[in-house]
């Protein structure tokens, strides 16, 4: 895995940034060596995509060895995904982008509690989930709204 198809993978993250012109000459000597293989075409390139190279490549050297191999792995099974999955993912990124942060962050927990569960137990979650029809899993996404609600409300109460 070359260094170059890394840093594909923080373009493809998202990385907000404002699209400033960055010379070569004004990259560290380790942005340069983890972006050397831009070197030819770096001035050729649009300066939004030199920011984000330039940012990534930053990225990657404050990464410890550790989280450079877990980014490598990462990087091979984002590979491996075929051309519409990964579509499929940038437009679920950006409907999770555009939510409340409050949202956002129920997401995230509810994705580290099924994380923490055992892998049998999420493969029955998972082909429960997908046996249900449309209408059963906006049914379930209802109850759940309300179970939070009345769980919030209890909380509010003992206040």
């Amino acid at each position: 895995m070359n260094v170059r198809a890394l840093l594909l993978v923080f373009l493809l993250m998202g990385t907000a940034a404002v699209a400033d012109d960055v010379p070569w000459d004004s990259l560290t000597a380790d942005q340069q060596k983890v972006l050397s293989s831009f070197r030819e075409n770096w001035s050729e390139l649009p300066a939004e995509r030199r920011e984000r190279l330039a940012s990534g490549a930053a990225r990657w050297s404050s990464m410890t060895p550790q989280q450079r191999e877990a980014s490598k792995q990462r990087f091979g099974r984002w590979r491996a995904l075929g051309d519409e999955r990964r579509q499929l993912i940038r437009e679920r990124y950006e409907v999770y982008r555009s939510l409340p942060p409050e949202q956002q962050r129920r997401i995230r927990e509810n994705f580290k509690r099924f994380q923490g569960m055992n892998q049998e137990r999420r493969r029955m979650l998972r082909e429960r989930w997908q046996k249900m029809s449309p209408q059963e899993r906006e049914s379930m996404r209802e109850r759940l709204r309300e179970r939070r609600e009345q769980r919030r409300n209890r909380a509010q109460q003992r206040q």
